[in-house]
């Protein structure tokens, strides 16, 4: 992604347009391409103390100052509540995005080059500066740091004292009394000590979302350097103190060599491969598993249950990683509770798991179904059968939440004031979309879970068990006569006396998408008929029928209605895959249904590159009228499905 700009960008425009670089462990550096901090998530340096979790925010940005001529020119950009000022973005001549965020400011004669990467596997941070032009120049640069928990905002009443302990090119901050050093290191340069608090920046997202808004940040003080023509510098900012001994060009260069290695040679489609080098930054480390886990979205997501086994597909399994694939089915599997993976790890060491799912366990069925499809590695059906074999057990004799099995062979469950299935929004007691019983998607998953279990035992030489099979006899004797509405779609949800939610939602779908179908062909195509009807836009699928009452037409405002339209009508775009999975298949994959499949792809493609997180998907769209992302600002799943769709259907966009 490349922007240019031959005039004044476009401030407001420019504020919509989002970068993020990952590490590996959980942190990243976020900004907007013109470096004004629009959300308390952006900064240089959110380094992950437990990874994949205990984020805090330690570096929120550099302010540059070129010198030239005699004259003073300040390129950076903040918001304040009745300014904006610098007005840095002025400055501004273009920003690239790929291979690494690269900023290209002109102030008369003087050009400067800013490229921003982070070390892998490293709470590091590196700002390359270059001056581009064929003048000499004196470079200012003012590092501003928070130092505090992601979420959170610091103001300048907190006990915050900021020693700085020099050693000639290299510092130690510490924010606090007993606080971790953030080390700071200039290659180049002198560092002048300027204390001071910059107050009351404007964080206009967070505004708009109705939180907390306004945040104090602070400044030990500047470097300034007299940077030649093509001259080079660098500042790196690190909790690890051996990395500053470290050569950043040498830095950079293993960056880039490690990004054109996520691309196999043989793909030669340039979005598949953006698409590919998107996905490598939801797969992480977890410290505590020593294992791969899969982060659900960028800024504020950890790994959760549901998101990883959905997004494992196409990260991990359908590009042949197979050794992180592994890995993160095991961090699961090994964190079992009655039969039940996480459906969210905590963003702290001392909080226990959330085993709040109904579905993220069957969704574990799926992805080991296609990583043995994909790898054909019996030895790691032998490590987990044992597992799978106790997680369906759980399910037949009851589990948490009163998950449990009905006489039809329904997955049933559900408690008040705790949603289990991915319709899951709720403040404190209040569930938005409650869905207790016997959802429509679960029950397909759980279908073909207990299929997927056979498949398992007979191609590692077992007998199937015939209570696993006896339940998938019943389920598939009584889905139709449940679930199946005479206006020619699936009803979500029906409960155990019998009552009928006929709500027309998305989660039909995967009756039709998954491995193992309960419909015949014909009703397969009348769902994914009535899902194109009312649900399919350009950008994923609404979550209700827009002529239903409930139905939310935007997706904005505070926490209450943002939660209140989450699956009351919001777009999402990880489900429209799975609907052009249904689509191909009831269409037999010919060749016009993959024409139409691709023409249908375009708008999302152009949101990959152009809108909101350049190269990346965003989580959510309005309902009504989608057209800018919004929540997350890029999603695993969001990512995962769509190149998992490309890479199975053999897809040319």
């Amino acid at each position: 992604m490349r922007i240019t700009h031959d005039k004044i960008p476009d401030h407001q425009n420019a504020l919509t347009k989002e970068w993020i670089v990952t590490n590996g462990i959980g942190g990243y550096a976020s900004s907007t391409v013109i470096g004004t901090n629009t959300r308390r998530y952006h900064g240089l340096l959110v380094a992950a103390l437990n990874p994949p979790t205990e984020r805090k925010l330690m570096v929120c940005k550099v302010e540059e100052t070129i010198l030239c001529n005699h004259i003073e020119t300040m390129l950076s950009t903040n918001q304040y509540l009745d300014a904006v000022y610098p007005e840095g973005y002025y400055h501004i001549k273009g920003f690239t995005r790929v291979p690494l965020p690269t900023t290209l400011f002109r102030a008369g004669e003087a050009e400067l080059s800013k490229t921003i990467f982070m070390v892998y596997n490293s709470n590091t941070t590196v700002v390359e500066y270059t001056n581009a032009s064929s003048i000499s120049f004196r470079l200012r640069l003012n590092p501003l740091y928070a130092v505090r928990d992601y979420h959170a905002l610091l103001h300048e009443e907190h006990d915050y004292q900021y020693l700085v302990k020099d050693n000639g090119n290299n510092h130690a901050i510490y924010a606090y009394a007993g606080a971790q050093p953030l080390y700071f290191k200039h290659t180049k340069g002198t560092f002048i000590a300027q204390p001071h608090w910059n107050k009351n920046i404007l964080y206009s997202i967070e505004k708009q979302r109705g939180q907390d808004f306004l945040e104090d940040i602070y400044s030990t003080g500047s470097v300034e350097y007299d940077l030649k023509p093509g001259e080079t510098m660098h500042v790196i900012f690190s909790l690890d103190p051996d990395k500053l001994q470290e050569d950043p060009k040498e830095l950079k260069h293993k960056e880039i060599e490690r990004l054109k290695s996520l691309v196999p040679p043989e793909i030669h489609n340039e979005f598949l491969a953006d698409l590919l080098i998107t996905a490598d930054q939801f797969i992480v480390h977890r410290k505590s598993t020593q294992n791969y886990s899969i982060i659900a979205g960028y800024h504020w997501f950890t790994d959760w249950g549901r998101d990883s086994m959905i997004a494992l597909r196409g990260l991990c399994i359908a590009t042949g990683r197979q050794k992180e694939a592994r890995s993160v089915i095991i961090t699961f599997l090994n964190v079992l509770n009655q039969g039940i993976i996480p459906n969210r790890f905590a963003d702290y060491e001392t909080d226990e798991p959330e085993y709040h799912t109904m579905d993220a366990t069957l969704w574990l069925f799926i992805a080991v179904y296609e990583y043995d499809r994909a790898f054909k590695d019996t030895h790691f059906l032998n490590m987990v059968h044992d597992k799978l074999t106790e997680i369906i057990h759980h399910h037949v004799i009851g589990t948490k939440h009163n998950i449990h099995v009905t006489d039809k062979g329904f997955l049933c469950g559900g408690t008040h004031g705790l949603p289990l299935s991915w319709m899951d929004a709720r403040i404190n007691d209040y569930v938005f979309t409650p869905r207790m019983g016997c959802p429509v998607e679960i029950n397909a998953l759980w279908y073909n879970a207990l299929k997927i279990h056979s498949y398992i035992f007979t191609r590692l030489g077992f007998k199937p068990n015939e209570t696993v099979k006896a339940i998938a006899y019943k389920i598939e004797n009584n889905f139709e006569d449940s679930f199946w509405n005479n206006e020619g779609y699936l009803n979500d949800l029906v409960t155990e006396d019998g009552t009928i939610d006929n709500a027309i939602r998305p989660n039909q779908i995967y009756a039709v998408s998954l491995p193992y179908s309960l419909l015949p062909v014909q009703k397969e195509k009348l769902v994914v008929d009535k899902v194109n009807q009312y649900l399919l836009t350009d950008y994923g699928l609404r979550t209700l029928d827009p002529n239903h009452p409930q139905f939310k037409a935007e997706y904005s405002g505070d926490v209450w209605l943002r939660d209140a339209a989450y699956h009351q009508g919001t777009v999402w775009p990880f489900l429209m895959p799975e609907y052009f999975t249904a689509y191909l298949k009831v269409h037999n994959y010919s060749n016009r249904a993959k024409r139409d499949v691709e023409e249908n792809l375009r708008l999302i493609k152009d949101h990959f590159y152009h809108d909101e997180c350049l190269h990346g998907i965003s989580e959510v769209f309005d309902g009504l009228n989608p057209r800018s992302g919004k929540g997350c600002m890029n999603q695993a799943w969001s990512v995962s499905n769509l190149i998992l769709l490309i890479i199975k259907a053999d897809l040319e966009i």
